[in-house]
């Protein structure tokens, strides 16, 4: 074991110094450095240490027994990978990981260490769900050391932390969740994991702000970071990879919590779908992409006059400066003025839109409800609105309007440049200036 020795620690970014400064060489706040001795640890050398590595074979991915999540994990749970996930208290992120490790359990050994729950508070878990847990190993430690070497008795394939704020190193000061013990306990980990190939699943805490407590090195340290979203009082549940190593950053996985924990929805874009009886205004379809996934979702749009000064903007599931910006496009280039109007922009199921494909179907979403006309239930829209007003493309065009056509959709205005080589089934409306947009919904679009 390496000898301690002293260094100052930053307590608001984590910046380790070797002498006291007044101000953090790492964040430049002042006063933020406190004592803390360093050693870190260094675990036994594993078989790949001593052997020499191997390139993974692409079977040799975990199944966690959940498509959904194996989407987001890049094809299953890759030996040797530390995956970090986040979320609101209660939102599920226990639950996902003991149904995990059940299905894991029946084709390798599985380590569940808990520091917030009990063995038999587990166990009673595991039996209202309903799965069959009696494989899994649970230790209820917060003591790093003991859980390794629990790890390692048992030859554990997979180890599951709930969660890394309550763990801790007895030979570092400071108590379990202070920075000094976060970045030790999450180094420990990730040196197991890699000199081991064990698969280390690892649960966070989240601030007020939705981010996980703790330094950001933290982050930095683990080869995936998944977050868990969900609207308040909705039983749909998203999991976001917004890191992944060993596949695609932005995928997305689609759950509904129920009484047997979470089931996986196999058709999200259905959830996103509002099927109105008959076409209503404000209402167009845009499809975007999360990951790897084409994905159908509502835009919604309500114009109303103001009653105050300013008129209010909300977007909810859009960028609001986006919102702000394409209302002044729309002004611009379409002589549209919302200046004594009150906009309110929504995307239906409680999904974040991050990319600019939504530029085109917000817009038109608020042209049909100022005027009070219907877009066809049929139709629907993608593509992203520059500043001059012309219309660009967007990635994966013709795979979009593929995913379009299986939901039964006739009609699409895209962006010109994305019109495929070949049929798709699609009757498409190819614009390259937002008025010719604007002009289809004149004509009864």
């Amino acid at each position: 074991m390496a000898k301690a020795r002293a260094t100052y620690l930053c307590s608001r970014c984590g910046e380790r110094s070797a002498q006291w400064q007044g101000q953090c060489p790492g964040c430049g706040e002042w006063n933020t450095l406190t004592l803390a001795m360093s050693a870190a640890p260094r675990p036994a050398p594993g078989p790949a240490s001593q052997t020499g590595a191997h390139l993974a074979r692409p079977d040799s991915r975990l199944s966690s027994g959940m498509d959904e999540f194996d989407r987001v994990l890049g094809g299953g749970l890759m030996p040797g990978s530390v995956t970090l996930i986040g979320g609101e208290p209660g939102i599920g992120k226990s639950t996902l990981l003991l149904q995990a490790a059940a299905a894991l359990s029946g084709t390798c050994a599985v380590l569940y260490a808990s520091g917030e729950e009990s063995a038999d508070q587990i166990s009673q878990r595991a039996a209202r769900l309903e799965l069959q847990a009696a494989a899994i190993s649970i230790v209820p430690e917060t003591r790093i050391e003991a859980i390794l070497d629990h790890c390692a008795r048992l030859a554990a394939r997979v180890l599951i932390i709930d969660s890394i704020q309550t763990m801790a190193l007895d030979e570092l000061p400071g108590g379990a969740g202070s920075v000094t013990q976060l970045r030790a306990a999450a180094g420990a980990l990730v040196a197991h994991a890699k000199s081991t190939g064990t698969a280390v699943l690892m649960i966070g805490h989240v601030t007020k702000e939705g981010l996980i407590a703790g330094p950001r090195l933290l982050e930095h340290l683990v080869d995936t970071v998944l977050y868990f979203e969900s609207e308040a009082g909705s039983r749909f549940r998203l999991v976001r990879a917004v890191k992944n190593r060993y596949g695609a950053a932005q995928e997305i996985g689609v759950f509904a919590m129920g009484e047997r924990g979470l089931r996986e929805v196999k058709n999200p874009s259905a959830i996103f779908l509002s099927r109105h009886e008959a076409p209503v205004s404000g209402s167009i379809v845009l499809v975007t992409r999360e990951g790897t996934r084409p994905l159908l979702v509502e835009v919604q749009a309500l114009v109303d006059e103001s009653r105050a000064a300013p008129p209010r903007r909300v977007a909810v599931g859009l960028d609001a400066n986006r919102v702000a910006l394409l209302l002044a496009i729309l002004h611009r280039h379409a002589g549209v003025s919302l200046g004594s109007h009150d906009v309110f922009v929504n995307v239906v199921g409680g999904v974040r839109v991050e990319e600019t494909a939504a530029d085109l179907p917000a817009l038109l979403a608020v042209v049909s409800s100022l005027r009070e006309r219907p877009i066809a239930a049929d139709f629907l829209s993608f593509g992203e609105l520059g500043l001059a007003g012309e219309v660009r493309p967007v990635a994966g065009g013709e795979e979009r309007l593929r995913a379009a056509a299986k939901h039964g959709f006739k009609r699409a205005i895209i962006p010109k440049a994305n019109l495929p080589k070949s049929d798709v089934g699609l009757e498409l409306i190819p614009v390259t200036r937002l008025i010719d947009a604007l002009g289809v919904l004149n004509r009864g679009g």
